[in-house]
Parts: structure tokens; sequence; C-alpha cells
């Protein structure tokens, strides 16, 4: 019986997420010569009234611990697990933009929608190049406000599991003197990775507080984020 009721609202999650989902990338298109940050908040409550759905249809509510920091704009690097993060750091951290794969601005509806946030696109196949385009797009959008998102583990990775830590992030963040901000979710317990089913339960969002640069040391400071981050998910446990 509890597998049906999630049967039904994860299918009632899906067709309205569908039903809401192209007329809203067409508004992003349209309002595209908007100043930024007036596009983003248009933009972005895509994203808020996903999350909401999420929480009245399919029962998936979530916690914040710890604060988001004051002073930014930051880089956030964070556990990745969903969509559901992507969407609610929207939410909890703006104005802010991502580092992507570079094709993912492609994807129908979703992707062309991201791509009116300006998000920080790089080429992985192509490292150095990657690098010389992360440093020069991140400063561009950390002068003008807006926080940055990385995942450092690349991809979406199942709860239990640990991916490699990339540097990219922490990297940045040495160039640029900014400090990172640790995230850790158990949000894939939930709302798993490729999958149809949205169960029911509580997301806990941890925020972890601002870690400087030291000395431009870009491995000590991935080293210190990814062991954070996967204390933490230790600690915050199962979000059913």
């Amino acid at each position: 019986m509890a597998r049906l009721g999630v049967l039904l609202r994860s299918t009632a999650f899906f067709l309205t997420a569908l039903c809401i989902t192209p007329p809203y990338a067409l508004l992003a298109w349209l309002v595209w010569p908007l100043p930024a940050r007036l596009r983003y908040r248009i933009v972005t409550s895509w994203s808020h009234l996903i999350v909401a759905l999420a929480r009245s249809i399919c029962r998936i509510d979530y916690r914040i611990q710890g604060e988001v920091p004051s002073g930014g704009p930051y880089v956030v690097m964070a556990k990745h697990q969903s969509a559901w993060e992507t969407l609610f750091f929207q939410k909890l951290f703006p104005p802010q933009v991502m580092v992507l794969k570079h094709w993912l601005v492609w994807l129908p509806f979703f992707g062309w929608g991201l791509a009116t946030l300006s998000p920080i696109t790089i080429d992985r196949s192509a490292r150095t190049r990657a690098l010389r385009s992360l440093l020069d797009q991140g400063r561009r959008r950390l002068d003008q406000g807006f926080w940055i998102i990385v995942f450092p583990e690349g991809t979406r990775v199942q709860p239990g599991e640990c991916g490699h830590y990339h540097a990219g992030g922490a990297w940045l963040a040495c160039k640029t003197g900014v400090a990172v901000v640790p995230v850790a979710h158990n949000a894939g317990q939930l709302w798993p990775k490729n999958g149809f089913f949205k169960y029911p339960g509580t997301i806990t969002v941890s925020i972890g507080a601002p870690i400087h640069p030291q000395a431009a040391d870009t491995e000590a400071l991935i080293g210190e984020v990814r062991a954070w981050i996967e204390s933490e998910m230790t600690r915050i446990g199962s979000a059913r």
C-alpha cells in the first residue's frame, strides 16, 4: 500500500512538472534581455515551485542545520546526490551560478532555462582550458555578487558513496581568495539519482562555517572540505 502511494504521488509530481516546465523555459528566453538579478528571480521561481511541489505532492520536506554565512559571495562546495539540491540551492544561496559540464545547457527545457542564468560552463576533457575558463568566468560572477556552486565529485553519487573530489572549486577559491562554504545533505535517499520514484521524508541540509584558503594550498583546502562533508554525511544519517 505504501509503495502504491509513492507511485501515485510520484506520477502526479511528474505530470505536474511536465506541464509547467515548457512554459517556464519559454519565459526564461523571453526575459533574457532583462538585468541579470531580475532575470534570476524570475527564472529561479521555477525551482522554488518544483521544490514546493515535491513538498506538497511527494511529502519531501527539509530542514537546515547551520546558517548561510553573511558577507558573501562565497564558493559553495556540496555533496551531489540528486536533482533536488540543484533546485533548492537556488533558493538557499541567491543569487548563485553553478559550475556545469558545458553540454548540460543543451538539455531540452531544463538546460535551456539554466542557460539564461549564466552558469559557468566548462569542458572537462580539456583540463588546462577548463581551469582557465573556470577562473575567468568565476572571477566575473563573484565580482557581480553571485555565489558559485561547485559539486566537487563532478557527478551525482549514490547515498553512502564517496566519489573523487576534484580540486577545481578549491583552486578557484585559492586563486580568488574567496572562502569555501561546505554543504552536506541526504537528498538522494528521497529523490534518487535518475529515479522516477520520490519517497516521503525529511532531507537534512547541513551548512558548514566558511573555510578560508590558506597560502593558496589547493590540495589542503579540498582535503579539508572533503573531510568535513563526508564526516557530516555520516552524522546526519537517514532522511526517512
